[in-house]
C-alpha cells in the first residue's frame, strides 16, 4: 500500500454532505495542511489509511453513523454543535472552509462536543419522534373536526377521551344540522382519527414495553413525575449520563435555568433558556406539572418543599422548578448503578 500524503496530519475537519465530503487536514494546532474531497464510498477506507487522529465534524443527519465507525477504527472523533463552528468560517461560505473551521474550532480547550451515541439511542429517539408526530396528527385531526362541528352549531365537552363519545353520537345523529356533505367530509376524518388514534397507541405500547425492560428506565420511573415516556427519552438523549460532570450541568443542557444577561457586575435573569432538547424539557415539565397536582404530599417530603415553593413564587415558576429537580434527581439516578429514588415521608426526613 502507498504512503498516505495525510500522514503529518494530526486532526481532520470533515465537511459532511449526502454524497459528498470535504476533508480538511491539519496539525496539532489547527493549521490548515491540505484538503480532499471524498464520496460515500472513499471516505471510510480513506481513514483506514491515515494515522490514528482527532477529527471532528458537525452535527448533523449521518453524523453519529460516521462518528461510530470512525471512532471503531481508533481514531478519537468529536462532534461539534454546527452554531459553534460558525464563528470559525472566515470570508464567504463554502464546503472547504467548512471542513477548515472544524479542524480549527475540534482544538479549542473549551470546545462543548455532541455525545456520540449507541445505536439502540438512535433507534430509541426515532421510536419518540414517530410518536410525537402521530401525536400531532391526531390532535390536528381532532380541532379539524371541533372546528367543523361549531360550523354547525354543534359544541364539543373538551378532552380527548369524550371527544370520542360526542364525535360518534354526532355523525349518528339525524337531526342535527350537518348537511350531507359535512357528515361524508367527518365520517372520512372520523375513520383517518380511528387509525391514527390505533397506532399512537400501539407506539405507546412499544415505549412502555421498553421502559419495563431497561432496567436505567425502571429506576428513571421511580421520580416523580417521570412515566414511561420520559425516562425512555432521556435514555435515547443522554444514555448514562456520564457526559454532564454535576447535576446542574444536565439541568442547564435541557433549559431549565434562567437565561442570564449580566454587565457591570449587576446580575440579571431573565426567563429559562430553553435550551437543549425541546421535546424532552417538554416532557419533564408536563411531568412536574402532573405531579404538582396529583402528588401526595402527605407522604411523600417533595410535597412540603412544593408547598413551600407556592407560597412565594406563581404557579408555573414552581413547575419549572420542580422540572430542574427532576432532570437532577434523573443524573443521579443514571450515573449511580442501581440508584433510584425512595420516598421520604415528611416526619422521617
Amino acid at each position: 500500500m502507498s504512503r498516505s500524503p495525510f500522514t503529518d496530519a494530526a486532526v481532520f475537519g470533515v465537511d459532511l454532505g449526502k454524497t459528498r465530503f470535504d476533508v480538511m487536514a491539519a496539525d496539532a494546532s489547527g493549521k490548515p495542511l491540505r484538503r480532499a474531497k471524498l464520496t460515500r464510498s472513499t471516505i471510510l477506507p480513506f481513514f483506514e489509511q491515515v494515522p490514528r487522529a482527532l477529527i471532528g465534524m458537525e452535527a448533523c443527519p449521518g453524523a453519529q453513523w460516521l462518528a461510530r465507525k470512525l471512532a471503531a477504527m481508533g481514531h478519537t472523533v468529536r462532534i461539534i454543535p454546527a452554531q459553534f463552528v460558525k464563528p470559525f468560517v472566515k470570508s464567504n461560505k463554502n464546503d472547504a472552509r467548512d471542513a477548515e473551521a472544524i479542524a480549527e474550532a475540534v482544538v479549542r480547550p473549551t470546545m462543548r462536543f455532541v455525545e456520540i451515541r449507541q445505536e439502540a439511542q438512535i433507534d430509541l429517539q426515532a421510536l419518540h419522534r414517530i410518536r410525537d408526530r402521530i401525536s400531532a396528527n391526531r390532535i390536528q385531526l381532532i380541532c379539524q373536526m371541533r372546528a367543523f362541528c361549531l360550523e354547525y352549531g354543534i359544541a364539543m365537552r373538551p378532552g380527548a377521551g369524550v371527544f370520542k363519545l360526542d364525535m360518534a353520537r354526532i355523525l349518528t345523529d339525524e337531526d342535527n344540522d350537518l348537511t350531507p356533505m359535512m357528515r361524508t367530509l367527518l365520517r372520512e376524518l372520523w375513520d383517518e382519527f380511528v387509525v391514527v388514534d390505533a397506532r399512537l397507541a400501539a407506539v405507546s405500547k412499544q415505549v412502555e414495553a421498553i421502559a419495563d425492560r431497561v432496567d436505567a428506565a425502571r429506576r428513571l420511573m421511580s421520580i416523580p413525575g417521570i412515566g414511561p415516556l420520559g425516562a425512555t427519552a432521556l435514555l435515547a438523549a443522554i444514555g448514562d449520563g456520564r457526559q454532564f460532570r454535576k447535576a446542574r450541568d444536565l439541568a442547564a443542557w435541557l433549559g431549565l435555568v434562567p437565561r442570564q444577561n449580566s454587565t457591570g457586575g449587576k446580575t440579571t435573569l431573565l426567563g429559562i433558556s430553553k435550551r437543549g432538547n425541546p421535546y424532552l424539557r417538554r416532557l419533564i415539565i408536563h411531568g412536574a406539572r402532573s405531579c404538582i397536582a396529583h402528588l401526595n404530599r402527605e407522604r411523600d417530603r417533595m410535597g412540603e418543599w412544593i408547598d413551600q415553593l407556592e407560597q412565594r413564587m406563581h404557579r408555573n415558576k414552581v413547575v419549572v422548578a420542580f422540572a430542574n429537580k427532576i432532570a437532577r434527581m434523573a443524573w443521579a439516578v443514571l450515573t449511580r448503578p442501581g440508584n433510584l429514588y425512595e420516598r421520604v415521608e415528611p416526619t422521617q426526613a
